[in-house]
């Protein structure tokens, strides 16, 4: 039985993500790769009153080998203000936007310089508020080859790749702003902004195993 995950760190992760973590003891995230372009690692996407839409932040020298933890933010660009006005836009009317705003604003309004940094407390107060006590740590080395009690779950949420998430993922429907077709895996926000403190319980009914 696999008590821990290594999985790369990602901007607002989606619902797999989260739920993928389910009866886990540790999450280890990967510090030691190599950024990914057109991943997760910096992007997520909502649900607006349009279709479904990417917010990705803008990142320097994507275009080099630099590991995951040292990528800088492109802080030239005000991407956090377009992405709060984003997260506004979708989800300001959500039964719980007003419930939860107070805890995300502060972090756009804060200047990172690192996009590990941003990841990681945005993943912090993700999990605070869907109540998923799991320890968090980062690799100490790049490992090819994991312990048999960990699950190997880097790069298995991956936009390109679709199909990976029917080995963790089982889309379990709530209601959304948007539409009237239930749209899965969206970023945990669209769920918590949409379900609040029932969105522990779809995370877990939303797990595969």
């Amino acid at each position: 039985m696999h008590t821990s995950i290594l999985i790369e760190s990602q901007y607002l992760p989606s619902i797999a993500f989260f739920s993928s973590l389910s009866r886990k003891e540790k999450l280890i995230l990967e510090a030691h790769e190599f950024f990914e372009k057109q991943t997760y690692r910096n992007r997520c996407h909502l649900l607006s009153s349009q279709q479904i839409e990417v917010l990705t932040v803008p990142l320097q020298g994507v275009n080099k080998k630099i590991k995951s933890k040292d990528i800088k933010i492109d802080t030239d660009q005000k991407w956090n203000k377009k992405h709060w006005r984003s997260i506004q836009t979708c989800y300001g009317k959500s039964p719980f936007f007003e419930f939860f705003a107070d805890e995300f604003l502060p972090l756009y309004e804060k200047k990172y310089e690192f996009l590990w940094d941003l990841n990681l407390d945005l993943l912090t107060i993700c999990l605070k508020i869907t109540d998923q006590k799991i320890k968090i740590t980062e690799s100490g080395s790049y490992k090819k080859n994991v312990s048999e009690n960990v699950m190997d779950a880097r790069s298995l949420i991956h936009p390109k790749k679709p199909d990976n998430l029917n080995q963790i993922y089982k889309p379990t429907a709530y209601g959304q702003s948007f539409g009237n077709n239930f749209e899965p895996n969206l970023s945990i926000i669209d769920l918590l902004m949409n379900e609040g403190p029932n969105a522990k319980t779809i995370i877990e009914k939303s797990n595969f195993k």
